[in-house]
């Protein structure tokens, strides 16, 4: 039985939902389904307001350095005729391995590519090119081809009726070339006997010749005994 008030009436129990701390109780747990990490959703705002600065910031950035890295071929402002002086000029220097003396002359003959001299200078200007390693292309060509000397391909290099690299660039090329110039000498002597049926002691002088082909005696020697 339920206990009886002041006047031995039995007392009634108020139902659980209209006790004040019941709704207490319900509004916590309503908040906390609701909003389980009070920065949470902060957090997650400020991660993808971040994310969204470093996308625009990484596509700025993109663009700059995509801006940095135009060629000069693709720039609107750049004549055409220039344009084309410096893809002319980049040919020549990577297929035929040229000096930059010789690829001026070579776009601005009246034999040869007829441009401009503004738009040659702007090629000039603008190829990118290692000279030093053109020359040593051409002192191969020299030795493999014509088996010249040592001195021979220097001064083939560096002559204004030849390949006009600059003294330096043909240094370069004769220090840094793998030749066998007693073979050369060898060779050399062989074209000698054979075309021009000379005697073997006017082909060492052509050979060690400052006119000729300027072997050393030794280089010169070795070919004269290894004549057939």
């Amino acid at each position: 039985m339920g206990k009886k008030n002041a006047d031995g009436a039995e007392k009634v129990k108020k139902p659980i939902y209209k006790k004040w701390w019941f709704w207490v109780i319900i509004v916590i747990v309503v908040i906390a389904v609701f909003n389980p990490s009070g920065g949470s959703n902060d957090s997650a705002n400020n991660d993808a307001t971040g994310s969204a600065a470093s996308a625009t910031v990484s596509d700025t950035g993109g663009a700059e350095s995509a801006q940095a890295e135009s060629t000069p071929e693709e720039d609107p402002d750049v004549p055409t005729e220039y344009k084309s002086a410096l893809k002319k000029a980049e040919s020549y220097s990577n297929l035929m391995h040229m000096s930059k003396a010789r690829i001026y002359d070579q776009l601005t003959s009246e034999y040869g590519e007829k441009f401009s001299e503004e738009a040659a200078t702007y090629a000039m200007d603008n190829l990118k090119a290692d000279y030093n390693a053109n020359a040593l292309e051409k002192a191969k060509e020299y030795s493999d081809t014509m088996y010249m000397s040592k001195a021979g391909i220097y001064d083939q290099l560096t002559s204004e009726y030849g390949e006009q690299f600059t003294a330096e660039e043909a240094q370069y090329a004769v220090d840094n070339l793998q030749a066998d110039y007693k073979a050369n000498a060898l060779e050399k002597a062989k074209e000698y006997q054979n075309t021009m049926d000379m005697s073997p002691s006017a082909i060492y002088d052509q050979l060690v010749s400052e006119h000729g082909e300027q072997f050393t005696a030794e280089e010169a020697q070795y070919a004269i005994d290894n004549l057939g």
